[in-house]
């Protein structure tokens, strides 16, 4: 017996909204925010003094976070070197970037190429250095897969999107991406370190009924973020004068995890956005020139010492909100949402949403009462700053694919006919 797919097409007139405190969410009620359009403007021009002039190595820094903070860093009379592999150009354009300021920015950075896994070399050409500071940004997590019957290695790396899938053999999988043994060497090669600073990722949280999660909340050693939850014990561990900061979901222009890309892409499509379940799953989104600026704002400043900070936007949004707000601050027409069952169906692989199927959110209280930080973009205005100087130029990084769209459509057509 066939079994029904419920498709709610659900047209609301605001984006629901949730202020981002504990004691404002009920569970049930929703703030209803009523927003003008407007010319769009570009924003995010940060300007956070440290106190002083530094020496500083940024791990990574050529692919999203670590372009827009390694802009602030150079703005601000900081000595910037790039840790790098050398496989991507070490500088980019940015889009609407004016040419002097590119020109400017591309004749001050400095570029050190290397394999941070090469432990000998990180802690001689560190060594060498002597960096006054480390922000550890980079966030590529790399797998190696081995045939248990053949020994057969291959490497994948899920930043460029590489996937080896077999039905026939079985693998060993070991991870060795951003793990706490490669962060030992740099501070063995730098004894006189001012400090460390450390993107990790509000995923470390053990899932909760209790919510937002505070920087005090229980954390999940089994998670898939354990590699950046054990590096913050290993710096806490090594005495060092260390920050970590943990966004929830960061989007903005040159995003390469399809956040709010997958959205745009459905949009400009005019195809419908299928939401699993009821679509009032509530997440939330913090722009990436925002978490730059907070990066900035704990350089050198004693009262991030050895603290952690969650990052993210001001407000929480549930996921047909999300969808919502990325129609209205990309110019287009309000969308057809289509909730499914995720349970009805076999994607394999694939990914049919890019956010987990649960609420999931975090309080930024503390960056906002210790740090003075506060999120610049509100949703709305981030998306559409997203949309302007990315999507909207005809620029992604990941082509259109809606494969998984089309089974829950498709399914949905067959059961109805």
């Amino acid at each position: 017996m066939s079994k029904l797919v419920v498709l709610q097409p659900t047209k609301q007139p605001s984006i629901p909204l949730l202020p981002s405190s504990l004691s404002d969410f009920s569970g049930t009620k929703l703030c209803q925010i009523q927003y003008k359009r407007k010319v769009w403007q570009p924003k995010g021009a940060l300007h956070v003094a440290a106190a002083s002039t530094k020496k500083i190595l940024v791990m990574g820094g050529t692919r999203f976070i670590g372009i827009f903070l390694s802009r602030l860093l150079v703005k601000e009379g900081h000595q910037v070197t790039l840790f790098t592999r050398g496989k991507a150009p070490i500088t980019q354009q940015l889009p609407g970037e004016p040419d002097s300021e590119y020109s400017d920015f591309k004749s001050k950075i400095l570029h050190l190429k290397g394999d941070r896994k090469d432990f000998e070399f990180v802690k001689s050409s560190l060594s060498a250095e002597g960096f006054d500071v480390v922000y550890d940004i980079n966030g590529n997590v790399d797998f190696y897969l081995s045939t248990l019957s053949t020994g057969i290695e291959l490497f994948i790396n899920i930043s460029q999107n590489i996937l080896f899938v077999s039905s026939r053999e079985y693998f060993l999988l070991q991870f060795s991406g951003r793990e706490a043994d490669e962060v030992e060497p740099i501070l063995d090669a730098l004894p006189n370190l001012e400090q460390y600073i450390y993107c990790s990722s509000a995923g470390v949280y053990l899932k909760s009924d209790l919510l937002p999660h505070c920087e005090t909340d229980a954390v999940d050693p089994k998670s898939r973020h354990k590699g950046k939850l054990n590096t913050e014990n290993l710096l806490a561990s090594r005495g060092v004068n260390w920050t970590s900061l943990r966004p929830v979901y960061i989007y903005g222009p040159l995003n390469y995890n399809p956040v709010e890309e997958w959205f745009f892409h459905r949009l400009k499509a005019g195809r419908p956005i299928p939401i699993p379940n009821s679509g009032v799953q509530i997440t939330q989104l913090g722009h990436v020139k925002d978490l730059a600026k907070a990066f900035i704002q704990v350089l050198g400043n004693e009262k991030a010492s050895k603290q952690v900070f969650n990052i993210s936007g001001e407000k929480y949004v549930t996921f047909d909100g999300l969808a919502r707000a990325c129609a209205k601050a990309a110019g287009f027409p309000e969308p057809e949402i289509v909730h499914y069952n995720p349970k009805e169906f076999d994607f394999g692989k694939k990914k049919a949403f890019p956010f987990r199927d649960q609420h999931f959110f975090a309080s930024i209280e503390k960056a906002k009462h210790v740090l003075g930080w506060e999120p610049e973009f509100d949703l709305v205005e981030g998306l559409a700053d997203s949309y302007n100087l990315d999507f909207g130029r005809g620029t992604y990084r990941k082509e259109a694919d809606f494969s998984t769209d089309d089974m829950i459509l498709g399914k949905s057509l067959v059961l109805q006919s």
